[in-house]
């Protein structure tokens, strides 16, 4: 059995963002040459979240209010986490969206569902953090 390790750096312009970075994930497959087995992707902090969804810009409006609603991020005195950094909200959306996924690799691809996308998603942004992408099969 083959092994693939990659490291994908983002640095947002904005406090929350949802990135697609399928294209990303499909490069390191591609480079990786491996033809039958799973890809695991995951963050690598605890403030971003990977997930898997449909690319639609309404649906990524739709996660952020609804996560607000879940963990606002203001006032920051709610949380006893708030002190040092004011990103507790940012930990708990992370918790509701998720570490990471994994992906079967058939043929060499991805073996999505129809619409499936792989997505980044910062809760606390405008700083490098980290994706790992680990590819195991043959």
């Amino acid at each position: 059995m083959k092994t693939y390790r990659q490291e994908l750096t983002f640095h947002t312009k904005t406090h929350r963002a949802y990135v697609n970075i399928t294209p990303q994930v499909e490069t390191a497959l591609a480079e990786s040459g491996i033809r039958e087995g799973l890809c695991l992707v995951n963050a690598k902090n605890i403030t971003a979240s990977v997930f898997i969804n449909d690319n639609e810009s309404g649906l990524h409006r739709d996660f952020e209010r609804w996560l607000e609603k879940l963990a606002p991020e203001k006032p920051y005195d709610q949380y006893d986490h708030n002190g040092y950094e004011d990103n507790a909200d940012a930990h708990l959306k992370r918790t509701v969206m998720g570490r990471e996924v994994v992906v079967a690799v058939t043929d060499g691809k991805l073996d999505f569902g129809t619409w499936e996308q792989i997505f980044y998603g910062e809760f606390d942004g405008m700083r490098d953090k980290r994706v790992l992408v680990k590819i195991i099969g043959e």
